[in-house]
């Protein structure tokens, strides 16, 4: 079994930001020359997150309104009084998720139609790591 594993780097200039990063993942996949697999692409950080939805930059804004409405930014949280002032973005990054996994197959990564790698910030303006693990024949 055939094994790879990289890290991609982010530093947003929002403190709220949504990165299409399929190609990256792709470029992964392809030099790991895994032909038939996983590919395993995961937040390393618990203000951020990875998903799968459309490249459509309308649903992008409806993510962030969405968001922002099911967890507001200005509430009292707990975790706030610590000296912190970003439970919201822990918040939003249980809601979105950690991790994706896709399928390989014949070298390429197997999505449905219209299916993209996003990489959600949501305490951003700082470097942050995502982890990309291919497994694999």
């Amino acid at each position: 079994m055939k094994s790879l594993t990289e890290h991609l780097w982010f530093n947003t200039k929002n403190r709220i930001e949504f990165i299409n990063m399929t190609d990256k993942v792709e470029y992964i996949v392809k030099k790991s020359d895994v032909k038939e697999g996983l590919v395993l692409v995961n937040a390393m950080h618990i203000t951020s997150s990875v998903y799968i939805n459309d490249a459509e930059s309308g649903l992008i804004n409806d993510f962030q309104k969405w968001l922002k409405e099911l967890v507001p930014m200005g509430e009292d949280y707990q975790h706030n009084f610590t000296g912190e002032d970003n439970a919201y973005a822990h918040l939003m990054r249980t809601v979105m998720g950690r991790e994706v996994v896709v399928a390989i197959s014949n070298g390429k990564l197997d999505f449905g139609p219209w299916e993209q790698i996003y990489y959600g910030e949501f305490d951003g303006k700082r470097k942050k790591r995502v982890m990309v693990k291919v497994i694999g024949e």
